[in-house]
């Protein structure tokens, strides 16, 4: 399993499976298909719901593969509560009893990664990421980062003089390059971790309920034969998906597609067997129309 240097002695996989909007009760058996189909990296979250399903799928892969801990990447998050919704604001001490609360649910002593989910109020943030560091010294998370966060809300926490995440997990793909947020990322060493790689795809989130009325549009211009996605999985005998996701690899992301459907789960993890060449890759860079359809990290303007 190809992997990036998160800390000097811990690497994430660059391939990770996400389990955003899978039901508890579908996330033990999708989990398991996942880590049988050679993921090594889990991603879930307070927020997804999720954690006792996924947590159920862990324990039957490590029982049916052989598998120890060590073999396997868990990332969960921090859901911070927001009051703007109408939600308490976690403190240092209730974001420690969260990961508690989490690593029962997941039935795991500890975390690879713990992450803060979003960036909401200003002194919540600070706080909660004192609880993170705490989390870190307890052994509870080997790493601790923030996803969502612009930077803005990373110099917050420099000029706090706490200690930088390690990772930061944003929505990245071609039409969403945040080459401003990324540069900062990787200047000070915070490795930017992808979520909704396969936005440009036509059946991105075509479930029920799961679109929007920009994903839609979104959508319908990948439908087209000539769509350049559609033109490079012809060009190298591989699926729309497997480009995006490549992109972003190359590209020095660690990715996370998810899916519950058993043929993409394992066409998803079979991305390390070509390149795509220096002239697409060109091509790609030119795609990127700004903030993408999630939160907008890539504005400072745009912070809370």
């Amino acid at each position: 399993m190809k992997t990036r240097t998160l800390t000097p002695d811990l690497e994430i996989p660059y391939l990770g499976f996400g389990t955003y909007l899978i039901a508890d009760g579908d996330a033990a058996a999708v989990v398991r298909a996942a880590i049988a189909a050679g993921y090594r990296h889990i991603d879930t979250a307070e927020g997804y719901q999720n954690e006792s399903g996924v947590g159920a799928g862990i324990k039957q892969a490590f029982e049916s593969q052989g598998l120890a801990r060590s073999d396997l990447f868990v990332t969960t998050k921090l859901w911070p509560g927001n009051p703007a919704w109408g939600q308490a604001a976690k403190t240092t001490e209730s974001t420690v009893a969260s990961l508690d609360q989490s690593l029962a649910r997941l039935g795991l002593d500890y975390v690879d990664l713990y992450l803060i989910h979003a960036p909401f109020d200003r002194d919540a943030r600070l706080a909660q990421w004192r609880g993170l560091v705490e989390l870190k010294r307890q052994g509870k998370a080997r790493a601790i980062g923030v996803s969502n966060f612009s930077i803005h809300h990373l110099e917050e926490l420099k000029a706090a003089g706490l200690p930088v995440p390690v990772a930061n997990q944003i929505e990245l793909h071609p039409w969403s390059q945040k080459p401003a947020l990324v540069r900062y990322l990787n200047d000070n060493r915070i490795t930017p971790i992808a979520y909704s790689s396969l936005v440009p795809l036509s059946t991105w989130r075509d479930a029920a309920g799961q679109g929007s009325a920009k994903t839609d549009a979104m959508r319908a211009e990948g439908e087209h034969e000539d769509a350049p996605f559609k033109v490079m999985a012809r060009k190298y005998g591989v699926s729309e998906a497997q480009v995006l996701l490549r992109w972003a690899i190359q590209k020095g992301y660690p990715v996370l597609p998810k899916s519950t459907h058993p043929e993409r789960i394992r066409r998803n993890a079979e991305v390390f067997g070509f390149d795509i060449d220096d002239e697409d890759m060109a091509a790609i860079e030119k795609m990127d129309r700004g903030d993408g359809v999630a939160w907008a990290t890539g504005d400072p303007t745009k912070a809370s």
